[in-house]
């Protein structure tokens, strides 16, 4: 696998070297096995289940019983069509080799398994028949592929292959999928009579080593003031914890940056996270994630977010987490904030104001009077730079101040300059750190203190690359047993 640059498109070209390679024949026994194992679902119905191991056993069978001694012609011209013990020999290995191939064709992703496996591609598009593949790599941008699909049914079979693995169906009366792999990775994928030049299939990923706080800062996606300001707001000293709605368009980050900063709330409260498709890699000892549901065949067995946030309030949660919010469960969870539990969201906008517009209006509903229960709405946005690649920035944090004369009023407190490439606080006195000075009864500049040792943690976090999930855990965790132990630590380091 490499990457070069195409000269004619101006796209670079992420080249895969696809060792399946199957002769006439193979191809022809994989049709086989892939026609029997279809069968066996559509009988099988709901109840069907592969046993990898078991499986595994009967393509070693199949192909026993399908290539005698005789007839075995291997993909690199080698005919075994004399009995000794060798021919015997190289028939075990060559078959115990194809059943290793063509399990992982009908397991795996066939000619997508390196894209799948590369944890450096943040999405994979297969747009039709004859089309280059095109990936999104995390640090090149879009690129465009040597893979191309030439029959129409080799996608629809890899189509088929996902929805089977979730006991889920793709057909024409239901012709859109949208599901996870059993990775974590989103998948969506669309077959006539919605896609007008045959199925597409589109799979986001996530790194199985998930982006944290300090990797965050690394990239400039914010700083380490923001930070430490994120962190007493979300920990709220015990008292007053912030609630958080992170805003943005696609693919902008917003997953990832409630990801890490889920990492600040306190180890002894109990989160319970709501989506419509599992993404969220919060690192949190006690987590309840709980997923949505479609309908049946039958149209039956429905479980919406709104049902799920009205159940998770009978589950004394300290927090709730929805993945996103976009239609009827935004009234409950607006309800929820307002009556003492604490809550982060994410919402498609492109501004704090339009967040508001968004929450107000249909479908979410929300009354004018529960916005307040919002304490910050924060702005992230991808930025593409001149050759292509791009990045992500916090570009705006607003908090809800009030309502004056039927409109929402709102504070920015902390921007972002294009120019410099920073985000800056502007100077204006934050309302949630208020709040949280008057609910505990302290004063502005012990909380401006309290800041100013998050800060130095966060520092020493930096300086150290100390950024992996358990790590940061770990040391949050003691700072809020014993901060000053932790402080001096770091200082006599």
């Amino acid at each position: 696998m490499m990457s070069e640059n195409n000269q004619i498109n101006h796209m670079k070209e992420y080249k895969v070297i696809n060792e399946s390679n199957f002769s006439k024949i193979e191809e022809k026994l994989l049709r086989e096995l892939r026609s029997e194992l279809v069968d066996l679902a559509i009988s099988s119905g709901d109840d069907f289940n592969l046993n990898e191991k078991a499986f595994f056993q009967d393509i070693k069978n199949f192909l026993d019983l399908k290539l005698p001694l005789n007839s075995i012609e291997t993909n690199n011209g080698d005919n075994l069509n004399y009995v000794s013990d060798e021919s015997i020999s190289k028939r075990n290995i060559y078959i115990n080799n194809l059943s290793n191939k063509f399990f992982q064709e009908i397991t795996g992703y066939g000619s997508l398994d390196p894209l799948i496996k590369d944890d450096d591609l943040e999405e994979i598009m297969v747009i039709g028949v004859n089309k280059p593949v095109f990936v999104y790599h995390r640090n090149l941008g879009m690129m465009e592929t040597n893979l191309r699909f030439k029959k129409e049914e080799d996608i629809l079979t890899l189509i088929d292959t996902i929805a089977r693995q979730i006991n889920r169906r793709i057909d024409q009366e239901s012709p859109i999928l949208d599901c996870r792999l059993l990775d974590g990775s989103r998948v969506n994928a669309t077959i006539s009579p919605i896609s007008a030049d045959g199925p597409s299939l589109t799979i986001r990923k996530f790194k199985k080593d998930p982006l944290t706080i300090v990797d965050l800062i690394k990239l400039k996606t914010m700083t380490i003031e923001l930070g430490a300001f994120f962190w007493l707001c979300i920990d709220g000293l015990g008292v007053k914890p912030a609630n958080i709605i992170i805003s943005g368009g696609t693919s902008s980050g917003k997953t990832t940056t409630l990801n890490s900063l889920a990492n600040f709330i306190n180890p002894r409260e109990r989160i319970i996270s709501i989506e419509d498709t599992l993404e969220l890699q919060i690192n949190h000892k006690h987590l309840l994630r709980m997923e949505t549901r479609p309908k049946n065949i039958e149209h039956k067995g429905e479980l919406t977010m709104d049902d799920l946030v009205k159940n998770a309030l009978r589950q004394r949660p300290d927090r709730i987490i929805v993945g996103e919010v976009r239609g009827q469960e935004a009234i409950i969870l607006f309800t929820a904030l307002n009556t003492g539990h604490s809550g982060f969201g994410t919402l498609h906008a492109n501004s704090s104001r339009e967040t508001i517009t968004r929450l107000i209006n249909h479908p979410m509903n929300v009354p004018k009077i529960m916005i307040s229960a919002i304490d910050l709405i924060i702005m992230e946005n991808r930025i593409y730079r001149s050759d292509g690649v791009s990045i992500r920035r916090i570009t705006e944090v607003s908090e809800v101040v009030g309502i004056e004369e039927d409109n929402i009023q709102l504070n920015k407190i902390f921007n972002w300059n294009p120019k410099t490439d920073e985000i800056k606080n502007i100077g204006i006195t934050s309302k949630t750190l208020r709040d949280i000075s008057e609910t505990r009864g302290i004063s502005m500049q012990e909380i401006e203190k309290e800041i100013s040792d998050r800060k130095i943690l966060l520092n020493y976090l930096l300086k150290n690359n100390l950024r992996s999930n358990n790590t940061i855990g770990e040391i949050f965790q003691r700072y809020y047993h014993n901060k000053d132990e932790v402080l001096d630590e770091i200082k006599f380091n």
